[in-house]
């Protein structure tokens, strides 16, 4: 059985930079051998996190906690759990990732120990074994979407490495707004094939 690398996108547009983003980078993981599977988060039902710290004071021995919500997330952990490599995938809005992935993000914290009485949550996983790419779009350059909008990647940065990402890259991809039909550029395209040739190598 091969490798599987599982993509998450948080874009409400079929066909936009990011969903294209995401069929070019599992294009290139399968052609180098790995299973893909793409996801994208507005067909999956999820509730808002209620904050009741439930899932992070549950069985500290567990990978995750429990969640007080019955509703597609937990489907979509267990293929998390299951995935070797990552994608998560947004356009930035105001700033920062769509409400989609947002609401997914939050929902991650399963992944973290909170003990009442702490400050702070601390990860669950000891031994971060997975590999995964954030991708962001923003109307920006993307040096510039970088540089001033750097909360959009960090967030899917930082929920990857709560799920048990090591090493983590971030891509983002600017100028997407020129036409409502935007199609990736060959530059874009190949920032796309570089970044998953250099996520996938010696996996």
């Amino acid at each position: 059985m091969g490798k599987k690398l599982l993509a998450i996108h948080g874009s409400y547009r079929n066909g936009g930079i990011i969903d294209q983003a995401i069929d070019a980078a599992l294009e290139d993981a399968r052609a180098s051998g790995w299973d893909v599977e793409k996801i994208s988060l507005k067909t999956v039902p999820i509730e808002f996190c209620e904050n009741c710290r439930k899932c992070t004071v549950d069985d500290p021995h567990k990978r995750r906690g429990a969640c007080v919500h019955d509703d597609g997330m937990e489907a979509l952990l267990a293929k998390i759990d299951a995935a070797d490599a990552l994608v998560l995938g947004s356009p930035v809005n105001f700033g920062t990732v769509t409400a989609l992935m947002k609401r997914f993000i939050e929902r991650m914290i399963c992944y973290g120990r909170w003990p009442w009485g702490t400050m702070v949550p601390k990860g669950r996983i000891a031994k971060r074994d997975k590999i995964a790419l954030v991708i962001a779009s923003s109307s920006c350059p993307g040096f510039l979407a970088a540089l001033l909008m750097p909360s959009a990647g960090t967030a899917m940065k930082d929920a990857a490495r709560l799920a048990g990402a090591g090493a983590v890259r971030k891509l983002y991809l600017g100028d997407v707004c020129r036409s409502e039909k935007q199609r990736l550029s060959p530059k874009q395209r190949e920032a796309v094939r570089a970044a998953v040739k250099r996520l996938t190598v010696g996996r």
